[in-house]
């Protein structure tokens, strides 16, 4: 049956298509068990390298939760080099006992912890972490894997793979064996942010490129890409940018990053057939002390990227940024080019509040033609919770759209919500990857 719906069915049915729909999560830093676990489990001793971050002490010092945990016990009470120096249970611990002890985990980080828990069925602690870290070290991380995605309903996903990083290139170089729930991405920061390092590392690889784009640098940082993503497989480029990121043209006189850009990247993604990402507006090391929890987000110039889409019209570019003040005009942006899909609610942003309004804002600009979420996770396991409180939200917005278009008389069924959901958590995204 696929009779239009009365107004009463409707929320029913999109709930139905949203929590049902199998999403292709695009952007995560989820590796597979093929670059090595650091985590203690029942398929080997811990891998002190390994990429792939999972389990409860992974989860609790995950950086949103140490920023939270120093709002607790500021610096004058736990200094961060004391922190730094504790071993990661130590370090979980802490974080557990001042913000799961000693405050209410009401925030959306904690919150999220305790929904993972509860989705894989694990009681909460209640006398400590102890119980909760044999369960996890009882488990296969293959096994493990497979169990996070059919909780989150994920049936494929995207790494980020830093090639610039010399420890996940080691893993490259070591062999990799392909796993096919992931797909790579090829992640080239250095040769946007900056570009003499770049140029460096891949004089280091073997390959001919001069810091001041000379000579035959174009030609080798292009087949450097070029081997590279065909090396991984990657399904896009892409590069994180900081809030002042801006373009041009990419010519003559212009910053050696816009150069190296335009001459370099954008023809080796055409070559590829390829989008490439660019994730604006995290600025780095605003408190250096807190490690990796210092970063900070800054409004960014929305002119670099109407440059670039105008500029580059064979190109394709999947665009998410940081700053809540820029996404009115970067949904603006994505009416006037084709060739721009914006993606996800990032970092800062993936609160339910944020996540509802920026949703509901691109659909009424957007229709249907945009990629409402992804996971961003750096812990496997919070896959879990970021889908899970993802979903209703998504589902609440279109309800509320398709109630207020019956309210016009147009027909609403529920083939029609599931083809617009299938486009929100899995087509969008499939068909702007694939060759044109």
């Amino acid at each position: 049956m696929n009779e239009p719906l009365p107004v009463s069915r409707v929320a029913d049915e999109v709930i139905r298509a949203v929590l049902q729909t199998p999403v292709i999560d695009m952007h995560t830093h989820i590796y597979s068990t093929s670059f090595g676990t650091p985590v203690a489990n029942a398929a080997g001793p811990a891998d002190p390298g390994g990429l792939l971050l999972w389990g409860i002490d992974e989860m609790l010092t995950y950086h949103y939760l140490v920023a939270e945990a120093f709002r607790v016990r500021p610096a004058d009470e736990m200094p961060y080099e004391t922190f730094w120096r504790l071993s990661k249970q130590d370090q979980a611990d802490h974080v557990w006992r001042c913000l799961f002890v000693e405050r209410t985990p009401v925030s959306e980080a904690a919150k999220g912890l305790l929904t993972t828990l509860q989705a894989l069925g694990l009681e909460l602690p209640v006398s400590g972490l102890s119980g909760l870290r044999r369960w996890f070290a009882e488990q296969d991380p293959d096994d493990y894997i497979d169990r996070v995605m059919e909780v989150a309903n994920i049936d494929k996903m995207t790494m980020t793979n830093a090639v610039f990083d010399d420890a996940e290139r080691a893993r490259w170089d070591a062999g990799i064996t392909p796993d096919s729930r992931f797909d790579a991405v090829l992640r080239i920061d250095p040769v946007l942010r900056d570009w003499p390092a770049a140029a460096a590392a891949m004089r280091g690889m073997g390959y001919g490129v001069a810091d001041d784009l000379s000579g035959g640098s174009v030609s080798e940082g292009r087949r450097f890409l070029l081997d590279w993503a065909g090396r991984m497989k990657a399904v896009y480029l892409a590069a994180s940018l900081p809030p002042s990121f801006a373009f041009t043209d990419g010519g003559p006189g212009r910053p050696l990053g816009e150069q190296a850009f335009a001459r370099i990247v954008l023809p080796a993604c055409r070559d590829l057939g390829v989008p490439f990402a660019m994730m604006i507006g995290a600025r780095r090391a605003a408190n250096p002390a807190l490690g990796d929890a210092g970063d900070m987000t800054g409004r960014a110039d929305i002119e670099a990227v109407t440059n670039i889409c105008a500029a580059f019209p064979g190109n394709r570019f999947f665009v998410t940024m940081l700053s809540r003040e820029n996404q009115h005009e970067l949904c603006v942006a994505a009416r006037k080019f084709g060739n721009l899909m914006i993606f996800g609610c990032w970092w800062f942003l993936n609160n339910p509040s944020l996540v509802e309004e920026i949703t509901r804002m691109r659909v009424e600009l957007l229709g249907t033609t945009f990629i409402p979420q992804h996971a961003d996770a750096r812990v496997l396991d919070q896959m879990i919770y970021k889908w899970r409180h993802s979903r209703p939200i998504i589902a609440r917005v279109l309800a509320a759209k398709y109630e207020d278009l019956v309210g016009t008389g147009w027909p609403v069924t529920p083939k029609t919500i599931e083809r617009d959901v299938r486009l929100l958590l899995r087509d969008n995204y499939l068909n702007f990857i694939a060759p044109r």
